[in-house]
């Protein structure tokens, strides 16, 4: 399908006609959307539109858990490259694939969009049974502008860059031109309208707005349209002061300033998109190893929880800032992005990383997540893609379980603590549920030490009555005792199964050496398993 834009559109944007033309542009749009909309609406052939409340992502009516994996850049070019992956992303288990769709290819000529590579995909993805989170590749992908339209890259002086400190021009668009938010808003919001109306059965359930952006090699842009800015007295820490960057901010000050522009610039594109089509919009980040500096050794102004209060503020139609975690110390940065906001993890690592399952189930129960999504999933082995396919097989069971405990104190995630530098820290958790107190352990006296893995060890418990608990994972074993400190708790009975349906199903009743004569709960250590736990006490 090809839509030719008002020509209003295409006039001096540095000039009223310009402000005018896109106005005219979303105003049209909007309306033509309304219109489709009311004659669906009124026919009652389309489901709701996903939406997030705050906490969860709703789709179809229900909390929905993202069981994900994001494609590789380049898969989503082609639809017949994309053709025999369809079926085997499907085998694994997900529910949900990330997917790039970059400016260059839409809107090759200016004005002129282009979206049946889209709908071709959706239609894909639909066959198999799979939901959609697209990945906006427009401005920055990375930190770089490598997938903006041709007629963007060549006209350097309508699309000005950014600029190192001794005046070298970037592959990479300022975020202080208006000019180049302007041209992004148009496309994105071209996108998310023809997404309106075209993607019926709801296919796409979020959006992320561009890619790891931030500034590069250099903490800010010191363009002349940056240098403006910069220069500009900015907003003090208390609503009556004020002052430069510097005296605001400190030695956040270059980070401070590149989060205002990027994340003004990310508001135009995002209100322009949810205009049109208001699905769930998020911004991940990259994130900095310890002592990194910005700029240099991490984008700078990306959303970051050292300047997430500026993104709050300036860009409050992006619902999620989400981290890309591909750092050994998983639960640290969960725990501070879920802080920030609900933590979706848009890429987690690398697919088929050893941590994987284990930072998926620690994520859904400790930090309440809404998803999670390992990198390059069409490209996994066998071996890796075998291990997801049952992790999320077994998640999506108890999915409805998980949802329902979310924000209360009936579910919990368990791993091993592990630093950036790699260190596991073994030692046992606990946390108390209903009337008992929970602890988990990570070394099992039955096993080897150099056949220890704990990067792979992970759980979830969900408490399902005050007496009954579902454990699920691998590798953790479970020990229980009264809250109120008075008598013991008892095994009553272990049953492993699964949950078909919504309704469980046991395979079979352990006890003896598979509960230490009734002393624990054991998770297997070289697969993944789900177990029912009713408890007694005595005294």
């Amino acid at each position: 399908m090809t839509i030719n834009q008002n020509s209003a559109v295409r006039v001096d944007r540095r000039g009223a006609l310009r402000r005018i033309g896109f106005a005219v542009s979303l105003l049209l749009a909007m309306v033509a959307i309304e219109g489709v909309w009311g004659s669906i609406s009124a026919a009652h052939a389309q489901p709701a539109i996903p939406s997030f409340n705050g906490r969860q992502l709703i789709v179809d009516g229900k909390p929905f858990l993202i069981l994900g994996g994001e494609i590789s850049n380049s898969s989503s070019g082609s639809r017949a490259f994309m053709a025999p992956r369809w079926e085997r992303l499907r085998a694994m288990h997900l529910n949900t694939v990330l997917m790039p769709v970059s400016w260059e290819l839409i809107e090759p000529n200016e004005g002129q969009f282009d979206f049946r590579l889209v709908d071709g995909l959706l239609a894909d993805a639909r066959a198999a049974d799979l939901r959609i989170v697209i990945l906006w590749f427009g401005s920055w992908k990375n930190s770089q502008s490598s997938y903006v339209p041709a007629w963007v890259k060549r006209d350097y002086i309508r699309f000005p860059r950014a600029r190192t400190q001794d005046g070298r021009a970037l592959e990479l668009l300022t975020p202080f031109s208006q000019a180049n938010a302007d041209a992004d808003a148009r496309a994105f919001a071209a996108l998310m309208a023809h997404l309106a109306v075209s993607d019926t059965a709801r296919t796409c359930i979020m959006v992320q707005v561009e890619n790891e952006l931030g500034m590069v090699p250099d903490a800010r842009d010191y363009s002349k349209e940056a240098e403006s800015a910069w220069n500009k007295s900015v907003p003090g820490k208390s609503p009556d002061a004020g002052g430069d960057w510097t005296s605001v901010y400190g030695d956040l000050a270059a980070s401070a300033f590149m989060a205002d522009g990027f994340s003004k610039y990310i508001e135009d594109v995002a209100r322009a998109g949810k205009r049109n089509y208001p699905l769930p919009l998020y911004v991940n980040a990259s994130l900095p190893r310890p002592d990194a500096r910005a700029g240099q050794d991490y984008p700078s102004g990306a959303p970051l929880p050292d300047v997430a209060q500026i993104w709050r503020k300036n860009a409050p139609s992006v619902d999620l800032l989400t981290p890309d975690i591909y750092a050994l110390n998983f639960t640290d940065w969960a725990a501070r992005y879920k802080r920030i906001n609900a933590l979706f993890v848009p890429e987690a690592n690398w697919a088929g990383a050893k941590d994987g399952p284990a930072n998926a189930l620690v994520a859904f129960g400790a930090y309440e997540a809404i998803g999670y999504s390992p990198f390059a999933i069409d490209n996994v082995d066998d071996a890796g893609a075998k291990e997801i396919g049952a992790l999320y097989g077994m998640i999506d069971g108890i999915a409805p379980l998980i949802t329902e405990r979310q924000g209360t104190d009936k579910i919990a995630g368990f791993r091993p603590v592990i630093s950036f530098d790699g260190k596991p820290d073994l030692s046992s958790q606990k946390m108390t549920m209903g009337k008992h107190v929970i602890t988990a352990h990570f070394v099992d006296p039955w096993t080897p030490q150099e056949e220890h893995e704990p990067e792979n060890r992970g759980a979830m418990v969900l408490m399902l009555g005050p007496d009954t608990y579902l454990v699920a994972g691998r590798g953790v074993t479970f020990t229980f005792a009264p809250a109120d400190g008075h008598g013991s708790d008892g095994i009553e009975a272990i049953d492993e199964g699964e949950y078909l349906n919504g309704i469980w199903a046991s395979t079979r009743r352990l006890n003896g050496d598979d509960s230490y004569a009734g002393r624990h709960v054991r998770l297997p250590f070289d697969r993944f398993a789900t177990q029912r736990v009713v408890l007694y006490h005595y005294q």
